[in-house]
């Protein structure tokens, strides 16, 4: 996403540097709680110009996460809200009054980064040349009242239901072709979660690019 996300904030004024917190190499999901704690408290401490943002999955997230175990008897509306409350209260009770707290911004996606995708599902099926494929995608689709809807099973995920569907998707090319050519504002308006935390963002910017 910080292909995407990086040329479209930086019109409004805000530009992402990406860092990966957690352990060194770990690959999906959140990882331990822990580790990523230190990573962002650190980052609160020494960047001292600068706001902090996160984007974790909330699949993939371990239940020793603040606010995870309780968060899986919640309606679905309230699950990402719940975690991001949760972890912004333990981090900033951490740091105190030292900390301007608005300079922590915490976002939890509840599936994968495939989920907004499906937000135009006839771009999918461009991207991998299929357009065969595209009521099939439009159906999943179709299926949920939001693409971040589309449920984290082992098999249903948003990743798994590509593979199922195009043999040949990979994430790293597909995926950002697909995002790309999507576009910020169509996954906004399909995505209100993904949508909340765009206009945090974007308040923090001049507006002007300068």
């Amino acid at each position: 996403m910080r292909d995407v996300l990086g040329p479209y904030l930086s019109v409004k004024g805000v530009y992402l540097t990406a860092r990966l917190v957690g352990k060194p190499g770990h690959k999906g999901g959140a990882g331990a709680y822990e580790r990523a704690r230190k990573d962002i408290l650190l980052l609160l401490k020494q960047e001292s110009r600068t706001v902090v943002t996160t984007i974790f999955d909330f699949y993939g997230m371990p239940r020793s996460w603040p606010g995870r175990s309780a968060a899986r008897r919640m309606r679905f509306t309230r699950k990402a809200d719940h975690v991001e409350k949760a972890i912004k209260d333990d981090l900033l009770g951490e740091l105190g009054d030292s900390v301007d707290k608005s300079r922590f911004v915490p976002y939890v996606q509840m599936h994968e980064f495939e989920s907004l995708l499906f937000s135009h599902p006839p771009t999918i099926c461009q991207v991998l040349r299929s357009p065969e494929h595209e009521s099939e995608v439009q159906q999943i689709r179709d299926g949920f009242s939001s693409p971040e809807e589309i449920n984290d099973g082992s098999d249903t995920a948003p990743s798994k239901r590509l593979l199922g569907i195009f043999c040949d998707y990979r994430k790293r090319l597909h995926g950002l072709i697909a995002a790309t050519r999507i576009g910020i504002e169509i996954m906004r308006t399909e995505c209100p979660h993904f949508a909340g935390w765009l206009r945090t963002l974007e308040s923090l910017g001049s507006g002007d690019g300068n």
